[in-house]
């Protein structure tokens, strides 16, 4: 898979995720079990991804490898910052909450493996 491609696929993930976590889980906090506040800072680095995805897919001819590589080191690094918050809050997360989180994590790591693996590859 290209570069440009997993631009446009991460980008698209980043900005579902950023709706999720920043809109569908704070109306519905109750249900989930994670704090707004958390939520909000969790959907906020997606919106970053998404602005440097956009920027990558527009604006790099050259190097695409490097900067496919950072993306998903950066998408790595979220799961890990997710683990660590879904650890935190574990108490009040209803089953829904853990699923969602789950469910995010294995969306985004194969992700991440995929970008990690294509960007190593050449």
């Amino acid at each position: 898979m290209s570069a440009k491609i997993l631009f446009i696929i991460d980008g698209l993930g980043a900005l579902l995720s950023a709706f999720l976590l920043g809109v569908v889980l704070v109306q519905f906090e109750n249900l989930f079990g994670m704090p707004k506040e958390t939520l909000y800072f969790l959907a906020f680095l997606p919106c970053l991804f998404a602005l440097y995805d956009l920027i990558c897919y527009l604006k790099v001819k050259q190097n695409e490898l490097f900067f496919l590589k950072g993306i998903a080191i950066a998408n790595l690094l979220y799961c890990c910052l997710s683990i660590l918050f879904v650890k935190q809050h574990y108490a009040q997360l209803s089953r829904l909450g853990v699923a969602y989180f789950s469910l995010e994590l294995v969306v985004v790591v194969a992700l991440g493996s995929i970008q990690l693996k294509t960007a190593l590859k050449k």
